[in-house]
């Protein structure tokens, strides 16, 4: 492993990727409130393989053709399918060895837009610790992208950011330069005592509350419940310790 330090960065929305990507070996999707919550969750509860799909009709597709399929949009259940984004759906023996596709309203965007990158990797705050030892084994330059809301900034994946960025950073194995990544950082320390306090008034838990979803949100914001670090190979999210 080389002994030189790498580069930790963090592109706050979608739209702005090709201003920060530089063709870092690693980059890290985060939606925290829920699409990489759930994929984390699923992996735990032994699904085998999920496929991101960006469109509905793609996800349509799939479903014709056989597959279990979630899909999201704007927080709720697309009409027609098996799952939405809620980690919830994601649990027990229905789920286990199966191949599932998914589509939602700004995950699933941003790990097509990061595709091209060599490793592609699911972030959140239930695999926290998972994913912040896998990245410092790695040792590889990393982009940290956030989903945000529809390309707009959001607080709960850009804490999340600056998590991972964080504890890369402390371990003395990474630098960073921009200032998105200084950003992140101070806003993690400013939340990392209380997330559901800080986030209280974010839009994002404002739009989840009013669909009924709190269980949702305490579960997503509570670090370190999974050891999943799901990896996209071949066009399918799969679980790395597989590999």
């Amino acid at each position: 492993m080389t002994t030189e330090q790498k580069t930790v960065e963090v592109c706050f929305t979608p739209d702005q990727f090709e201003r920060y990507y530089t063709d870092q070996k690693v980059v890290v999707v985060i939606d925290v409130l829920r699409a990489t919550s759930a994929i984390c969750t699923a992996f735990a509860n032994g699904v085998e393989k999920i496929i991101p799909v960006a469109t509905v009709e793609e996800a349509e597709d799939y479903r014709l053709r056989g597959y279990m399929v979630g899909a999201e949009r704007n927080g709720e259940i697309v009409d027609g399918f098996d799952f939405g984004n809620s980690p919830f759906s994601y649990m027990g023996d229905q789920i286990k060895g199966k191949t599932i596709v998914l589509t939602t309203t700004n995950g699933t965007q941003a790990i097509h837009i990061s595709k091209r990158a060599e490793n592609v990797v699911i972030g959140s705050l239930i695999n926290l610790n998972a994913i912040c030892n896998w990245l410092v084994e790695k040792q590889e330059d990393v982009l940290i992208l956030c989903s945000g809301w529809k390309n707009k900034f959001n607080l709960e994946d850009s804490i999340c950011a600056g998590a991972i960025a964080q504890v890369l950073v402390d371990s003395g194995k990474y630098n960073y330069h921009e200032d998105t990544t200084v950003a992140a950082r101070y806003l993690f320390k400013s939340a990392e005592q209380n997330y559901f306090g800080f986030l209280r008034a974010s839009s994002h838990r404002k739009r989840l509350r009013k669909l009924n979803l709190n269980k949702d949100i305490i579960y997503s914001l509570t670090p370190n419940q999974v050891d999943s670090v799901p990896i996209l190979r071949d066009g399918a999210l799969v679980e790395y310790n597989l590999l």
